[in-house]
């Protein structure tokens, strides 16, 4: 997955060419994340969540502001809480429930009054609390928590044996389920609601928040997803299930057995908008359906977007959703009405919401939006919208010292691509970018692949770009960002298709004239750092390489990472029947890193339980015993990638380094030869 925090070089920070008013590592703690949006129930307020980091003690510290939606005036709700996070308002807007660290350093249910006072912890949960939901009268609240192990006693204490299932390599323990509860909103005992050996579903970062639980507007039912098992592997066997509260009855609504989720009821309660792929099948666009709450077959909502479908969200008339999704090079809201009209197009400007796997949007009474986004040159903000014909209005300044530097300009750039693709993405030129001159060319890929590039203010992208480099951020087939088609090519073709896309783009670009074509580099994360390793094993133009948590062998990634056996569909099924090994192999870089001769720097954490580090100690062994130049950095943390302040320095640091020994950097181009 593509990194969002961008750090620069410490290590390299004094050599020349550096403008005094650049992006580095000296401004990253003025960066301010900003997340998760909630309009009061009256419209007049937002509250959101602001991180800044704390490299002192490694961690970001967050704040809820509430800020006024007509003159952007500000309040700090919270001080000095820890690990702040999901403010949601009760029904009246009397007050504000948020998870923070609770007595017993596990997340719990806080309760603000706004009238004034101090927040009150209203759980005692042992495991945590993982998302809660106001019941609409407001007297009570439902909430999610993990089972807890059973207690052991005698010599059966010391037996910690446990069934495997499908799970990533890395668990130490029997996976537990996830069940709803529900206690008054004032706090007191808790009363469990559902049990099982199913699960609510739970979220392995970097990916969409887990499923929020929905209550109807009555107040009698919670719409929940039901997924068979808690093993990570079998997460798409995902259902849409109502509970009768007072009966704690539970049916499912469509009889469908997977891939369902996010359900939400429409505000007078007779329908439920949801997610699910198009035709039920994983490559496909996931798109919009709603459903009526007494059951039926779901119908399509979305599907003239053509778009994959990262939010919906039901308008205050319930006669349409406004939904989100990656658009070309930024992130697209639409109001899709229920009754077959086409969409209309939200009008954002520069302005691009938060969309990592889920839109950071809320939508208001009246049908204001509040989303958290960016713009090429301006970190993170909140925006507002009174109506969902716009204006657009940066209602916030949090990160207005750092979009004062002298940052790269951005810029889209689109052409035809191989297998009659029409093809996108960004490009970043250094802030001192002159026609005329050769640059050296960085490739920074996108992870996923189900995601894309887009014109953002991306941290990182700014501080290469601030070497005198200029950076490309392909969009490549598999990306999420133009449409169905585009999207699925990458079925059974995870390398070779992407990988000509990619080099289209760089094709174009060194036909503009500002390329220096013997001072090319390709890196990336995730997806991006297969596409690294793939590109570097098949197209031999490349002066350096960095692959971080790179996919190197797609054999390990069925077999130890989280998503484990799903990974099959894309190849036709289990790497174990049939021919489709050879599928497997074909498609793996390691297949073919005895072609690869750039110098490489390897980056991954050895808890990643998404791409496992197996496939890194593999791609270093490779290139060693090749004689290629390679480093190897590990984070001995847990994750996709290190997600502290420190470790994400760290990792900038040798991205930037790496890069500057073999490409050099001047903070300007050099002259063109003609």
């Amino acid at each position: 997955m593509k990194l969002t925090v961008g750090i620069a070089s410490v290590v390299f920070l004094c050599l020349p060419g550096f403008g005094a008013n650049r992006f580095d590592v000296g401004h990253l703690d003025k960066i301010r994340r900003v997340a998760d949006p909630q309009i009061s129930p009256d419209g007049k307020s937002i509250v959101i969540v602001v991180s800044r980091p704390n490299f002192a003690e490694d961690r970001y510290d967050a704040d809820l502001i509430l800020v006024d939606a007509s003159d952007g005036r500000q309040r700090t709700l919270t001080h000095d809480r820890r690990a702040v996070s999901s403010p949601r308002w009760s029904p009246l807007g009397d007050r504000l429930a948020f998870l923070a660290t609770g007595v017993n350093a596990k997340p719990q249910i806080f309760v603000m009054p706004m009238t004034g006072g101090d927040a009150v912890q209203v759980t005692k949960s042992a495991v945590g609390v993982q998302q809660f939901a106001w019941r609409p009268d407001g007297k009570m609240i439902a909430f999610a928590a993990a089972d807890e192990p059973p207690k052991k006693t005698g010599e059966e204490k010391f037996n910690d044996s446990f069934e495997v299932g499908n799970d990533d390599f890395l668990v130490k323990e029997a996976a537990l389920p996830t069940h709803l509860w529900l206690l008054p909103s004032e706090g007191g005992e808790a009363h469990r609601l559902t049990s099982g050996a199913w699960t609510l579903p739970i979220s392995h970062p970097p990916s969409s928040p887990a499923s929020p639980i929905a209550w109807s507007p009555d107040g009698r039912s919670i719409a929940f997803v039901q997924v068979e098992t808690p093993h990570s592997g079998d997460g798409d066997r995902s259902t849409l299930q109502i509970l009768d509260v007072e009966s704690g009855e539970i049916h499912g609504l469509t009889g469908r057995t997977k891939h369902e989720g996010y359900p939400v009821f429409s505000p007078d309660g007779t329908r439920i908008a949801y997610w699910f792929p198009r035709d039920g099948e994983t490559k496909n666009v996931n798109e919009a359906y709603w459903v009526p709450a007494a059951g039926g077959e779901g119908t399509n909502a979305t599907k003239g977007i053509d778009r994959n479908i990262q939010r919906a969200i039901w308008t205050p008339d319930g006669k349409s959703l406004l939904v989100g999704a990656n658009e070309g090079t930024t992130v697209g809201l639409w109001i899709q009405p229920l009754d077959g009209g086409a969409a209309r197009r939200v009008p954002l400007g520069k302005a691009c919401p938060n969309s990592t796997f889920w839109v950071d949007v809320a939508v208001g009474p009246r049908g204001e939006i509040a989303f958290a986004g960016s713009e090429p040159q301006h970190p993170a903000e909140l925006y507002y919208l009174a109506s969902a014909a716009g204006p657009v209005k940066r209602l916030t300044e949090f990160n207005q010292e750092v979009a004062a530097l002298e940052l790269g300009k951005t810029e889209t750039i689109e052409w035809q691509g191989p297998d009659g693709f029409s093809m996108d993405g960004v490009v970043t030129y250094p802030p001192d970018f002159a026609p005329g001159r050769k640059y050296p060319l960085v490739l920074y890929i996108h992870g996923g692949p189900r995601s894309a590039s887009k014109e953002v203010f991306s941290s990182r992208s700014q501080m290469l770009a601030a070497n005198g480099w200029v950076i490309f951020e392909p969009n490549y087939r598999g990306s999420d960002n133009l449409g169905n088609a585009f999207q699925a090519a990458i079925w059974n073709d995870s390398g070779d298709g992407p990988g000509r896309d990619v080099m289209s783009g760089v094709e174009l670009l060194k036909k503009r004239g500002f390329v220096d074509e013997n001072r090319m580099a390709v890196s990336g994360w995730s997806y991006g750092g297969y596409m690294t390793t793939w590109l570097l094993g098949h197209f031999p133009v490349w002066k350096v390489a960095i692959a971080g948590a790179a996919v190197t062998n797609w054999v390990d990634q069925y077999n130890l990472g989280d998503a484990n056996v799903r990974r099959g569909a894309a190849f036709g099924g289990s790497p174990y029947v049939g021919d489709h090994m050879a599928a497997y192999l074909e498609q793996s870089p390691i297949t073919y890193a005895s072609k690869i001769k750039a110098p490489t720097l390897i980056l991954s954490d050895t808890g990643d339980y998404r791409v496992p580090i197996t496939q890194s100690f593999e791609l270093y062994h490779a290139l060693k015993d090749n004689g290629v130049p390679a480093k190897f950095f590990a984070y001995p943390v847990t994750g996709h990638s290190p997600s502290d302040p420190v470790r994400l320095r760290d990792v900038d640091r040798r991205w930037v380094g790496w890069l500057r020994e073999y490409l050099g950097s001047t903070g300007a181009g050099t002259e063109a030869t003609r």
